[in-house]
């Protein structure tokens, strides 16, 4: 009797639901199980979609997970309608169109079913609304894992709690801060507040990086010298005092001994990329950039 041909795996499709449109997704990502797997487990979810700033024609939002990069590709390879995962900064992204000139290794995790077209219509919208009224969205898998529930070590569990708080909701402290009035405010503490958490959160990736490589020590006191810079940069200078302090409690926590360096960092990761992209959610990238340009040309053909 001949052998039994094992059946082919069959890759989840997952669900972008947008209002009462729907954009599905067929994951290709047996290259890379870890990041599949990670993204599995933390479905269904409710999303907030981003703009690009760089690349362009892409939407971008952020996962609640941190995985090591595998199997990743240039960015620029990526055609319409991919799938992928930025591992340096936790963004899954859809791509509508060709990009522009950008450097960065990314995992391509599958692509669109259909026409790319209800995609790039997504991808104006969410270009327009950005900064205004974020578009929400829902993800979901026609293959569901059960989330783990790793041990959590008790040293972490404040660090635990704050990024479970601001995955859930955004701090008040930025509408208080957004509802500032003066010269340059509120968009000098806005852009400068999502720029130090945006550097703080790529600087704690590359600290796990080195924690990873066996170097804990050089990478825990690095780590908490950048937190402790952030936060009296987002604290002092922008008014986030309340999320200043988590970083300080972080930084404190990664001085102590026998602390676990990469869960700490993963914690904190998590912490700073969600609070840059609350931030993010609030800063109407398209009209600033309409009028620095408009401001350009008018100073250079002044009489």
């Amino acid at each position: 009797m001949p052998p039994r041909r094992k059946p082919e795996m069959v890759e989840p499709r997952l669900t972008l639901r947008i209002s009462s449109s729907t954009i599905t997704i067929r994951l290709e990502a047996a290259h890379a199980p870890r990041t599949r797997d990670a993204l599995l487990a933390t479905l269904p979810a409710g999303i907030d979609l981003h703009c690009a700033k760089i690349a362009g024609n892409h939407i971008l939002w952020h996962a609640p997970f941190v995985v090591d990069a595998e199997a990743t590709g240039d960015v620029m390879q990526v055609p319409p309608g991919g799938f992928l995962y930025w591992p340096e900064r936790q963004f899954l992204e859809l791509v509508f169109d060709a990009l522009q000139a950008e450097s960065a290794a990314v995992t391509l995790l599958g692509r669109i079913e259909g026409d790319v077209g209800p995609l790039r219509a997504l991808g104006t919208e969410v270009l327009a609304r950005q900064g205004f009224a974020p578009l929400s969205a829902t993800l979901a898998s026609d293959a569901p894992m059960s989330p783990g529930t790793p041990p959590t070590d008790s040293a972490l569990a404040p660090i635990v709690a704050a990024r479970r708080a601001i995955w859930a909701e955004a701090p008040a402290e930025i509408a208080a801060m957004i509802a500032r009035d003066g010269i340059n405010l509120p968009l000098g503490p806005l852009v400068y507040a999502e720029g130090y958490a945006r550097q703080l959160h790529e600087w704690l990736w590359r600290m796990r990086g080195v924690a990873r490589s066996g170097d804990t020590t050089h990478a825990a006191r690095a780590a908490a010298d950048g937190l402790a810079l952030a936060a009296a940069r987002i604290g002092g200078f922008c008014g986030l005092h309340a999320s200043a302090d988590v970083l300080e409690r972080g930084a404190a926590l990664l001085r102590a001994p026998g602390t676990p360096v990469v869960a700490a960092l993963d914690e904190l990761i998590l912490y700073a990329g969600r609070l840059a992209a609350w931030l993010d959610g609030r800063i109407a990238w398209s009209p600033m950039n309409e009028i620095a340009k408009q401001a350009r040309a008018a100073w250079n053909t002044r009489s």
